[in-house]
């Protein structure tokens, strides 16, 4: 999956948000100074190009839709973050939260458990 740079990131944020849109929507929700129409509509063809948009015909103009999902676009970035400042390691990640108190041990014991039930159920389930 391509990067975003920080903008097209920004624009792909308002498309999850509102859906199938044209340029102008997403420059609509832009406050004052507004970036220029042509601004915004190159920015939907630079992510059109990087295959995070698609796009469809409708009477003059084109309506655009994601390609990728919010949640994959979060997986992928996730997994380059850890990959970059945890030497791949989803466990020195997990580990730096505890430390830090972002997350409690009680926490992390309640999700594993939570865990090993839905696993227990899918098993059944098989």
């Amino acid at each position: 999956m391509n990067k975003l740079t920080a903008k097209e990131e920004e624009v792909m944020e308002q498309i999850w948000e509102i859906g199938p849109c044209a340029p102008k929507d997403v420059q609509a929700l832009y406050p004052e100074p507004r970036p220029h129409i042509n601004t915004v509509a190159s920015m939907f063809q630079s992510l059109e190009r990087k295959k995070f948009l698609t796009h469809r015909s409708v009477g003059r103009g084109y309506i655009y839709e994601p390609a990728v999902s919010k949640e994959e676009y979060g997986q992928k970035k996730l997994g380059g973050f850890v990959d970059r400042y945890f030497k791949r390691s989803y466990l020195k990640l997990v580990s730096s939260l505890v430390e830090d108190e972002k997350i409690t041990k009680q926490e992390l014991l309640d999700f594993l458990h939570n865990m090993k039930n839905i696993r227990k159920k899918k098993i059944i389930l098989l």
